[in-house]
């Protein structure tokens, strides 16, 4: 069976006065929570990717989510779509390396070489902050 590239499910954002905001997802019984809305969807989409990591690799069936308009809400919380791009998560433990081209001027190639520059090292060192990974 073909496994997903991406999944979407609500999760219930709470919003109590003082405290972090609470994210749960109704349809697979698993919880976080996050300073302020940025800190909640990013450690909602971990969590989702994980979970969904986690089933996936134990066969075990999906759930169907919910329709967003259809999540049941209390007075301080909203309902939020929140979706995960699979590949990355599948691909974030393999660690195997993998070739690219890259095209830069002459010169700054002339430079770093004479320098000794690792260009690999360079290059992942700026990829991983430029994604915050």
């Amino acid at each position: 069976m073909k496994k997903a590239d991406r999944y979407f499910y609500p999760a219930v954002f709470g919003y109590e006065d003082g405290e972090e905001i609470s994210v749960v997802f109704p349809d697979l019984d698993v919880a976080t929570s996050g300073e302020n809305d940025d800190d909640a969807l990013v450690s909602a989409r971990e969590l989702l990717g994980l979970t969904m990591a986690g089933l996936e690799e134990d066969g075990e069936a999906i759930p169907a989510p919910t329709a967003l308009k259809d999540v049941r809400l209390e007075a301080n919380e909203r309902a939020v779509l929140v979706d995960v791009y699979m590949p990355a998560v599948r691909l974030a433990h393999v660690n195997r390396s993998v070739n690219r081209t890259v095209t830069l001027p002459a010169w700054l190639n002339a430079a770093a070489l004479e320098r000794g520059v690792n260009f690999s090292q360079v290059l992942q060192e700026a990829l991983r902050s430029q994604l915050r990974v």
